[in-house]
Protein backbone atom coordinates (compact mmCIF):
# COMPACT_ATOMS: atom_id res chain seq x y z
CA UNK A 1 0.00 0.00 0.00
CA UNK A 2 1.27 3.53 -1.10
CA UNK A 3 2.64 5.24 2.45
CA UNK A 4 4.33 8.40 3.53
CA UNK A 5 6.00 9.97 6.55
CA UNK A 6 4.66 13.51 7.68
CA UNK A 7 8.15 14.62 9.99
CA UNK A 8 9.16 18.04 11.46
CA UNK A 9 12.94 17.83 11.02
CA UNK A 10 15.61 20.48 10.91
CA UNK A 11 18.45 19.97 8.97
CA UNK A 12 21.23 20.76 11.47
CA UNK A 13 23.74 22.18 8.20
CA UNK A 14 21.24 24.30 6.66
CA UNK A 15 20.67 25.90 9.92
CA UNK A 16 24.10 26.24 10.80
CA UNK A 17 24.61 27.71 6.94
CA UNK A 18 21.80 30.10 8.12
CA UNK A 19 23.12 31.15 11.57
CA UNK A 20 26.45 31.87 9.93
CA UNK A 21 24.62 34.52 7.12
CA UNK A 22 22.85 35.95 9.82
CA UNK A 23 25.77 36.23 11.56
CA UNK A 24 27.97 37.88 8.77
CA UNK A 25 24.95 40.04 7.68
CA UNK A 26 24.76 42.15 11.47
CA UNK A 27 28.58 42.34 11.63
CA UNK A 28 28.47 44.16 7.85
CA UNK A 29 25.48 46.41 9.14
CA UNK A 30 26.53 50.33 10.16
CA UNK A 31 23.93 50.35 12.95
CA UNK A 32 25.67 47.38 14.41
CA UNK A 33 28.92 48.79 14.62
CA UNK A 34 30.93 48.89 17.84
CA UNK A 35 28.10 47.15 19.40
CA UNK A 36 28.06 43.75 21.27
CA UNK A 37 26.49 41.29 19.48
CA UNK A 38 26.88 37.18 19.72
CA UNK A 39 24.71 35.18 17.82
CA UNK A 40 25.84 31.16 18.93
CA UNK A 41 23.98 27.70 17.74
CA UNK A 42 23.96 25.45 20.32
CA UNK A 43 23.99 22.08 18.13
CA UNK A 44 23.38 19.74 21.17
CA UNK A 45 20.11 21.64 22.68
CA UNK A 46 19.19 23.08 19.01
CA UNK A 47 19.14 26.59 20.36
CA UNK A 48 20.18 29.76 18.96
CA UNK A 49 21.67 32.75 21.41
CA UNK A 50 21.25 35.74 20.30
CA UNK A 51 22.95 38.33 22.83
CA UNK A 52 22.72 42.74 22.08
CA UNK A 53 22.69 45.97 23.62
CA UNK A 54 19.29 46.30 23.19
CA UNK A 55 15.76 44.77 23.14
CA UNK A 56 15.22 46.48 19.07
CA UNK A 57 18.18 44.95 18.74
CA UNK A 58 17.27 41.31 19.15
CA UNK A 59 14.63 42.02 17.43
CA UNK A 60 16.37 42.96 14.35
CA UNK A 61 18.51 40.04 14.73
CA UNK A 62 15.48 37.52 14.72
CA UNK A 63 14.31 39.38 11.50
CA UNK A 64 17.40 38.93 9.67
CA UNK A 65 17.66 35.23 11.14
CA UNK A 66 14.25 34.44 10.07
CA UNK A 67 14.42 35.90 6.24
CA UNK A 68 17.91 34.32 5.95
CA UNK A 69 16.67 30.89 6.96
CA UNK A 70 13.72 31.13 4.18
CA UNK A 71 16.22 31.88 2.14
CA UNK A 72 17.88 29.18 3.44
CA UNK A 73 14.58 26.67 2.66
CA UNK A 74 13.99 26.33 6.29
CA UNK A 75 10.52 27.37 7.48
CA UNK A 76 10.00 29.98 9.62
CA UNK A 77 7.93 28.04 12.30
CA UNK A 78 10.90 25.84 13.34
CA UNK A 79 11.66 28.86 15.62
CA UNK A 80 10.11 29.22 18.99
CA UNK A 81 9.78 32.52 19.32
CA UNK A 82 7.57 32.53 22.07
CA UNK A 83 10.48 33.65 25.13
CA UNK A 84 11.23 36.71 25.09
CA UNK A 85 14.10 39.03 25.50
CA UNK A 86 16.09 39.53 28.98
CA UNK A 87 18.09 42.01 30.22
CA UNK A 88 21.29 40.56 31.96
CA UNK A 89 23.49 42.85 33.06
CA UNK A 90 24.88 45.66 30.20
CA UNK A 91 23.39 43.13 27.63
CA UNK A 92 20.21 41.83 26.34
CA UNK A 93 19.69 38.25 25.79
CA UNK A 94 17.65 35.86 24.18
CA UNK A 95 17.04 32.07 23.51
CA UNK A 96 15.71 30.91 20.51
CA UNK A 97 14.60 27.34 20.37
CA UNK A 98 14.53 25.16 17.17
CA UNK A 99 12.10 22.75 16.88
CA UNK A 100 13.27 19.21 15.95
CA UNK A 101 10.79 16.70 15.52
CA UNK A 102 6.82 16.05 16.59
CA UNK A 103 5.60 16.68 19.46
CA UNK A 104 3.15 14.10 21.12
CA UNK A 105 0.79 16.80 21.27
CA UNK A 106 1.52 18.07 17.89
CA UNK A 107 1.14 14.89 16.57
CA UNK A 108 -2.74 14.48 17.82
CA UNK A 109 -3.25 17.44 15.66
CA UNK A 110 -2.37 15.98 12.57
CA UNK A 111 -4.28 12.83 12.98
CA UNK A 112 -7.21 14.90 13.89
CA UNK A 113 -6.83 16.87 10.97
CA UNK A 114 -6.67 14.42 8.65
CA UNK A 115 -9.07 11.93 10.24
CA UNK A 116 -11.98 14.92 10.16
CA UNK A 117 -11.10 15.06 6.42
CA UNK A 118 -13.18 11.84 6.09
CA UNK A 119 -10.29 11.07 3.46
CA UNK A 120 -9.87 7.15 3.23
CA UNK A 121 -6.44 7.04 4.83
CA UNK A 122 -5.11 5.60 8.02
CA UNK A 123 -2.47 7.48 9.96
CA UNK A 124 -0.26 6.18 12.86
CA UNK A 125 1.80 8.23 15.27
CA UNK A 126 5.37 6.65 15.31
CA UNK A 127 7.76 8.44 17.87
CA UNK A 128 8.09 11.75 16.36
CA UNK A 129 6.77 10.50 12.71
CA UNK A 130 3.25 10.46 10.99
CA UNK A 131 2.84 7.08 9.01
CA UNK A 132 -0.06 8.08 6.38
CA UNK A 133 -1.39 4.74 4.58
CA UNK A 134 -3.54 4.41 1.99
CA UNK A 135 -4.82 2.51 -1.06
CA UNK A 136 -4.73 5.45 -3.48
CA UNK A 137 -1.87 7.51 -4.12
CA UNK A 138 -4.57 10.63 -5.20
CA UNK A 139 -5.47 10.19 -1.23
CA UNK A 140 -2.05 10.67 0.00
CA UNK A 141 -1.28 13.83 -2.35
CA UNK A 142 -5.16 15.00 -0.40
CA UNK A 143 -3.71 14.94 2.60
CA UNK A 144 -0.31 16.31 1.73
CA UNK A 145 -2.38 19.39 0.45
CA UNK A 146 -5.02 19.11 3.55
CA UNK A 147 -1.71 19.41 5.78
CA UNK A 148 0.42 22.18 4.12
CA UNK A 149 -2.58 24.16 4.10
CA UNK A 150 -3.49 24.17 7.52
CA UNK A 151 -2.44 26.32 10.04
CA UNK A 152 -0.95 24.40 12.73
CA UNK A 153 1.52 26.51 13.65
CA UNK A 154 4.57 23.53 13.42
CA UNK A 155 6.81 23.14 10.23
CA UNK A 156 5.83 19.62 8.62
CA UNK A 157 7.72 17.81 6.19
CA UNK A 158 6.54 14.60 3.81
CA UNK A 159 9.23 12.43 3.52
CA UNK A 160 9.52 8.95 2.01
CA UNK A 161 6.50 8.52 -0.41
CA UNK A 162 6.28 4.68 -0.96
CA UNK A 163 3.83 3.37 -3.37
Amino acid sequence: MPSFDIVSKVDQQVLDNAVNVTKKEITNRFDFKDSPVKIELNKKDMKIDLEADSEMKIKQIVDVLISRSMKQGLDPLAFDLQKDPYPSGKVTRQEVPVRNGLKQEDAKKVTKLIKDSGLKVQSQIMDDLIRVTAKKIDDLQAVIKLCGGADLGIALQFVNMRS
